[in-house]
């Protein structure tokens, strides 16, 4: 009987997941982090982009706008200001966000400044890369 791991993806809204789950894979701060059960406890920052869950040989994909990992030996928490699954993040939705965020880049007079440009342009770049992988994933399924 292969080992799993307790796992809660929690966004400020709802709780977006919680099951036994075999592999955990997020993007913290420092690099990609790959969690099986009994990882050492850690206690880190995500980015936003892609949390990756292994549930039955099968993976899900969820999309956080950054937040916290903690690892406990038995228990994974993922905690995010957004959290969703992949499948629903609204792509025409993330690249208005981003032409929005690049036109006011571009535009010296613009009234949001730039760090909040930057912001709203790296969140949105995560949401496409999230609903990309999706894609490939999907496609190499069959």
């Amino acid at each position: 009987m292969a080992m799993n791991i307790h796992v809660d993806i929690v966004s400020a809204e709802r709780e977006i997941f919680s099951g036994s789950v075999e592999a955990v894979f997020a993007s913290a701060i420092m690099g990609e982090l790959g969690i099986y059960p009994r990882h050492t406890p850690l206690l880190t920052r995500l980015k936003a982009g892609d949390v990756r869950i292994l549930v039955n040989g099968k993976e899900e994909q969820f999309y956080v706008s950054g937040g916290m990992l903690e690892v406990q030996p038995h228990v994974v928490t993922v905690l995010a200001d957004t959290a969703m699954r992949a499948s629903d993040v609204d792509e025409a939705a993330a690249l208005a966000a981003k032409e929005d965020a690049q036109r006011a880049l571009d535009d010296s007079d613009a009234k949001m400044d730039i760090a909040e440009a930057q912001a709203k342009m790296a969140e949105a770049m995560a949401q496409l890369r999230s609903i990309e992988r999706m894609r490939k994933t999907a496609g190499n399924s069959h």
